[in-house]
């Protein structure tokens, strides 16, 4: 029932940018956790940003600097900017939630289908 839609993934050159947003909906009555996951030809899935309500923020080494998660709980969206692009950063990308819906006892982990990112001449 709940939905997480992105939007924002595409082909880029190196030193280029990219946003992506995801947008999560349905009857969702907190959400605790957003990050951004990535995965790589032949790697496994990875947490690339994770920003926390009322939390901090975290991100990986290969990102830190580059990249920069952000919330907007009101919208129930999370976005990450990703200035100075490189081919290293091509993956696929999903966005992760950890909620709770209306009625829920305990948070869950919710998915969106993953976008592509390809950065490359």
């Amino acid at each position: 029932q709940v939905q997480l839609v992105e939007s924002g993934g595409g082909l880029v050159q190196p030193g280029e940018s990219l946003r992506l947003s995801c947008a999560s909906s349905g009857n969702i009555f907190r959400i605790n956790t957003m990050a951004w996951y990535r995965q790589a030809p032949g790697k496994g899935r990875e947490p690339v940003a994770t920003i926390t309500n009322g939390g901090p923020t975290k991100y990986a080494d290969s990102v830190k600097g580059r990249f920069t998660i952000s919330i907007d709980i009101t919208k129930n969206t999370v976005s990450l900017q990703m200035n100075s692009l490189k081919p290293e950063d091509t993956a696929a990308y999903y966005c992760n939630a950890k909620l709770l819906r209306v009625g829920d006892y305990s948070g869950m982990d919710y998915w969106s289908k993953g976008t592509l990112v390809t950065v490359s001449l």
